[in-house]
């Protein structure tokens, strides 16, 4: 009998243990899995971040612009600007707005961001007012940044609408003109080759620039200023 007790005793014990040792798995695993979610959420919340941040450096430029295209009465284009300078430097160069060729200058001759801004302002004026006397719509505006006037002339020659295919045709007529120039540094590879006379998708980065910037803390520009002849 004394026997059968402590048999059923030590079943107990045992017992006990493996509930013991159930109960304490159990705990652990549901604490690396929460672990697990949470590290997830920090992940993706720290690609927000990051992905907002992608603009910080050209956002601190937003008073200079502003102040500039004040002068002009012009500052309802100062996301279009901001948008500009992001996929011109990323506001990371003395030349943010990669304004030195407009002056007639060598790349990068100027290293003063003031005087950048100055200049890439004076240099967006001059193709917003052509292409507003040629009646084209505001994409070739922007392209014309890159590409430089003509390309607002050559628009308003076929059809006042920009398209990358007239792009590229542009920037092949410009490229027969100078080939030793505009080869793109003789790399085939390149995305722009062998039309490598500006970049025929600026228009498409920088408008992508401008939907990105305006859901976030600049006020939007009205939708026809983008896409339409609105000026």
């Amino acid at each position: 009998m004394m026997k059968r007790k402590r048999t059923r005793t030590l079943f107990n014990i045992t017992f006990g243990i493996a509930i013991l040792f159930f109960i304490c798995t159990m705990t652990l695993l549901f604490h690396t899995i929460e672990q697990f979610l949470n590290s997830t959420n920090t992940t993706k919340e720290a690609t927000t971040v990051t992905e907002v941040d992608a603009f910080a450096d050209v956002k601190k430029y937003i008073p200079l612009l502003e102040d500039e295209l004040k002068k002009y009465q012009l500052e309802d284009y100062t996301v279009v600007l901001v948008s500009l300078m992001q996929q011109e430097s990323r506001g990371k160069s003395g030349d943010p707005m990669q304004s030195s060729e407009s002056a007639g200058l060598a790349p990068n001759t100027i290293t003063d961001p003031k005087e950048s801004i100055k200049q890439g302002v004076k240099h967006f004026r001059r193709v917003l007012q052509y292409g507003k006397k040629k009646d084209v719509d505001f994409p070739t505006i922007i392209q014309s940044y890159n590409m430089g006037i003509g390309y607002i002339h050559y628009i308003a020659k076929n059809g006042g609408t920009h398209s990358e295919e007239l792009a590229k045709k542009f920037s092949m007529i410009q490229v027969k003109k100078n080939p030793k120039l505009y080869n793109c540094g003789g790399d085939k590879d390149n995305f722009r080759y062998p039309y490598c006379y500006g970049d025929f998708t600026y228009t498409t980065k920088v408008t992508k620039n401008i939907e990105v910037i305006s859901s976030d803390s600049i006020p939007a520009m009205n939708t026809e200023q983008i896409t339409g002849k609105a000026f």
